[in-house]
């Protein structure tokens, strides 16, 4: 049997690599740059949303709540005419990487944890390396990856960066996979 003791190097280790190779996609080779456009006249629709003041949160337009809104005359009209699209409002001030970088290193733990409660109640102390690297791997391009589909299904995000984003899961889920090939209990 395995141990959870016996998961923490992998578990710890494989967040360690995910971040330097995160951080290599997203500073180095810059592979999202195309994923973020700008508006032609950013600043004005700055100034109208700061008209309404929103509060940080997730926006949709036009907004309707239900199928009757939805199918009211004035929705329909809003719709023809467009735009439709999801925004996001985070709170007013300057950018701090940090917290952002915290928050992914703890979403790494979590996932590499996951991953490695899954493995644990799977396979044996000993399992080949290319089981765990099968089981391992899948399941955290499962965590790390699926659910981008979703977005450009329901909220419009571009399938080119859904695309991005299973490569990027996919490159996390590979690290994933040989740190625990590598790692796991024999």
């Amino acid at each position: 049997m395995v141990t959870w003791s016996q998961l923490l190097l992998p578990i710890a280790l494989s967040a360690v690599f995910i971040f330097i190779a995160s951080s290599i996609i997203h500073m180095v080779l810059k592979w999202h740059n195309a994923d973020y456009r700008k508006l032609a006249n950013e600043d004005e629709v700055r100034v109208a949303i700061r008209k309404s003041a929103p509060t940080p949160g997730q926006y949709v337009f036009p907004h309707a709540l239900d199928g009757k809104d939805c199918n009211s005359p004035e929705t329909k009209k809003k719709f023809e005419e467009g735009p439709i699209g999801v925004m996001y409002i985070r709170p007013n001030g300057q950018v701090k990487l940090g917290p952002f970088l915290g928050s992914w290193v703890l979403y790494t733990l979590v996932v590499s944890a996951l991953v490695a409660y899954v493995a644990q109640f799977t396979l044996t102390s000993g399992a080949d390396y290319t089981d765990v690297f099968r089981l391992v791997g899948t399941t955290a391009w499962l965590a790390y990856a699926w659910q981008s589909p979703s977005d450009s299904i329901w909220k419009g995000k571009p399938w080119i960066s859904t695309f991005r984003c299973l490569v990027d899961g996919l490159v996390y889920a590979l690290i994933t996979a040989g740190t625990f090939g590598w790692l796991w209990p024999r």
